[in-house]
């Protein structure tokens, strides 16, 4: 059975008359008619009843047209969505980290779009650790990424997109916050809100810290700056955090170091040499020159 032989039936139910449909499908009536006797034939049941030159649909001819409409309709639709990813239309599935959340990706999306040749491109948003949104790229379910870099990954094109400045934050009032020149090393005296360890700001947090021989006490780690600035903003302790638009939302200080510049840098992932409907290569190339501005 083909999708030929579907669209044969439809027209000829649909016309009541072989020659007529033979005519709309422009071919000739003997082929039409072998290629409903051989339908007929492979799915053992008579599907029209001959009567002169007119022809009517069996009881059973009337059930496989029902499935043949829905068949052939689904047939329509993917064309038709296949023919809009393959156009200006499409779809684009990002994850991205928390940071990026509330200002960053809402802002890059928007003026992607706003380019007339991308207005009908969709997307799905997804909010993960870098971790997981490595492993759902190299499963395809996001076609982007944008976190921390991730080494031993060789089918993934990491691109650095923007640099954050790491900050202290601390709670109003701190004694950290009255020194006029904060450094790093500071952070050794007193209790430390950390990120989770598993995060991509955790490892590069925790190699800071490693690279500058220091000795953190690291009382609990929390999943983003939102969870740490409120532990922070608590007195539960201060933090090392990427200086982040949600910050702002907080009763805090927020310290710059003032003997090392100290940048977490940001990263757009992608899958090296997988097919790419224009959709998801025009938003690549739309990061990989706009990223850093906005």
């Amino acid at each position: 059975m083909t999708l030929n032989q579907l669209a044969y039936f439809q027209t000829v139910a649909r016309c009541q008359h072989f020659r007529l449909a033979a005519s709309e499908l422009n071919i000739s009536q003997p082929s039409l008619s072998r290629s409903i006797a051989n339908l007929e034939d492979e799915l053992g049941i008579i599907l029209f009843e001959r009567q002169g030159r007119t022809i009517s649909l069996t009881k059973c001819g009337r059930i496989f047209l029902e499935h043949t409409d829905r068949i052939l309709s689904e047939v329509a639709l993917a064309e038709n969505q296949m023919k809009r990813l393959s156009g200006s239309a499409g779809h684009v599935d990002i994850a991205y980290v928390f940071p990026l959340a509330e200002r960053y990706i809402p802002h890059l999306v928007r003026r992607f779009l706003s380019n007339d040749k991308n207005k009908e491109v969709s997307f799905t948003f997804h909010q993960k650790h870098t971790a997981e949104m490595v492993e759902g790229l190299k499963a395809e379910h996001y076609d982007v990424i944008l976190g921390s870099y991730v080494e031993n990954e060789p089918d993934i094109n990491f691109v650095p997109i923007l640099d954050q400045e790491m900050i202290i934050i601390t709670p109003l009032g701190h004694p950290l916050a009255e020194k006029k020149e904060p450094v790093l090393r500071d952070l050794e005296h007193y209790p430390i809100i950390g990120y989770d360890r598993f995060s991509g700001l955790g490892g590069f947090t925790n190699r800071t810290y490693e690279a500058y021989s220091i000795h953190p006490d690291i009382i609990c780690e929390s999943p983003d700056e939102n969870a740490i600035a409120s532990l922070v903003a608590e007195d539960f302790g201060i933090a090392l955090v990427a200086d982040v638009d949600s910050l702002g939302h907080f009763r805090l200080e927020r310290l710059h170091l003032t003997d090392i510049n100290l940048q977490h840098t940001v990263y757009m992932g992608y899958l090296k040499s997988r097919y790419q409907i224009p959709a998801v290569k025009n938003f690549i190339s739309f990061v990989r020159k706009e990223g850093a501005r906005i």
